[in-house]
């Protein structure tokens, strides 16, 4: 799959942050689609819900998730954990993207294996920044591991 057909899922209840990673993204020039999700459930759904019809999943995998931890119905933690502990997404690439200054939350993502934790910027300009730099370093510099083999 062409770098730029790769698709970022986004999982973000506050509608103003995840309007401004959008912008951010592209002001940057990240031009992948972007599936965005506003809470855990629904992120769970989309990486490993299935196809009524014949009972799998016909979404591509998404090549990067950016996650928020506070996120309703399912928080993001879990969300991580359920990434990590399926064959299929355990090498997926998990940006966590908070609002959290909690050191118990930090610990524990970095225990259930995100790539990288980063705090949101306060400042539109940082946050702005932030977001352009993740897009393209994950997207454009970092070697994704080989698809897993069916």
């Amino acid at each position: 799959m062409a770098r730029d057909e790769r698709v970022i899922l986004m999982v973000e209840d506050t509608e103003d942050d995840a309007l401004l990673a959008l912008r951010s993204l592209r002001k940057g020039n990240i031009l992948n689609k972007v599936v965005l999700v506003e809470d855990g459930a629904e992120a769970l759904d989309y990486l490993f819900g299935t196809d009524a019809d014949d009972g799998r999943n016909q979404k591509p995998l998404p090549a990067l998730v950016l996650l928020d931890l506070k996120l309703p119905k399912v928080g993001g933690l879990e969300v991580l954990r359920r990434i990590r502990a399926d064959e299929r997404t355990k090498l997926l690439p998990v940006i966590v993207l908070t609002s959290s200054d909690e050191e118990l939350d930090l610990k524990t993502a970095y225990e259930l294996g995100c790539n990288s934790y980063i705090r949101k910027p306060v400042d539109f300009e940082q946050f702005s920044a932030a977001v352009s730099q993740v897009g393209l370093y994950w997207l454009l510099l970092n070697e994704p591991p080989p698809e897993p083999k069916s």
